[in-house]
């Protein structure tokens, strides 16, 4: 394949605070990659004693928000009244639906001890029918994530969907696509072309495709071809992420934190958060006192 044109290189985004991720999706050249429309990369970054993530409570619509960290832990609340502390492994599945609002603070061992914070923070549009779901909130512990070893020692786990045969506990609503991949330097692993749209994000280390001359490093989704099966190579110890899915046959807005298949229900959420309508959008137990205002 040529994996050139299917390149998309991670952006760097200031979150406030001089807390800066690499931003994959969305991008110019592809909006989603299966139902997942946003993908950002944390960190590695280390934090001394205090706060090392502070986002205060904001809304979200019409998609499943998902954390998935390799070190470093966050306390999540939301508007259900859900009190969460999510460590390497774990998998945090909130359904926003119709409307839901949460927060990600750092927990009381990271404002004691400090941490070092890395992870992904990803969304998956939730599919026509299931936009205005009532909202729901899901931990899945690490150990409860189906895990595959292969001769090779490359370690895979299945954070979300269904892959290599096995099948995530995370109750996803559209074929999806999301595996933590671990791989020795010099080891193989092939991929068979079980998804539509697939694709292999980088978190460390360097990795070939199908031998191609050019290398991916930190940083970088190489969206593969449909219907290929395609052999990822570790040229040094190397971490990635598998994500995709089944393509969703219809289009979706993005407006700051809302997602949904139509403008006018965008439209309609910003104006509830504006207005700071609490049947729409309820305060977080817990953290009711802030809010991230809608941007201009």
């Amino acid at each position: 394949m040529s994996t050139d044109s299917n390149l998309i290189e991670g952006r760097a985004r200031d979150l406030g605070g001089g807390f800066v991720v690499r931003r994959v999706l969305p991008a110019a050249a592809r909006q989603m990659l299966g139902p997942f429309i946003f993908f950002d990369h944390l960190g590695p970054r280390h934090s001394p004693p205090g706060p090392a993530i502070d986002v205060r409570p904001h809304p979200h619509i019409a998609l499943a928000t998902v954390t998935y960290l390799f070190s470093g832990e966050i306390l999540h609340r939301d508007s259900l009244g859900s009190v969460q502390e999510i460590h390497p492994g774990d998998v945090n599945w909130m359904v926003a639906g119709r409307g839901i609002v949460h927060s990600e603070r750092s927990t009381e061992r990271t404002l004691r001890e400090g941490t070092t914070l890395h992870g992904i923070q990803s969304w998956v549009a939730l599919p026509d029918g299931h936009e205005d779901d009532a909202p729901a909130f899901r931990h899945h512990p690490a150990d409860t994530l189906p895990c595959i070893e292969t001769p090779d020692g490359v370690r895979l786990r299945v954070i979300a969907g269904e892959a290599l045969g096995r099948r995530s506990p995370a109750e996803t609503l559209w074929p999806t696509l999301y595996v933590d991949v671990q791989m020795p330097g010099g080891a193989r692993l092939e991929l068979a072309p079980e998804h539509e749209e697939r694709g292999v994000y980088v978190v460390e280390g360097r990795i070939e495709i199908d031998g191609a001359d050019k290398p991916r490093g930190v940083g970088q989704l190489s969206v593969l071809e449909a219907r290929d099966t395609v052999v990822i190579r570790a040229t040094e110890q190397a971490r990635l992420m598998l994500i995709g899915g089944q393509a969703m046959p219809t289009s979706r807005h993005i407006s700051w934190n809302f997602v949904a298949s139509s403008r006018p229900r965008i439209d309609a959420a910003r104006h509830d958060w504006r207005s700071r309508n609490l049947q729409r959008f309820p305060l977080v137990p817990g953290d009711e006192r802030e809010f991230i205002p809608l941007p201009d």
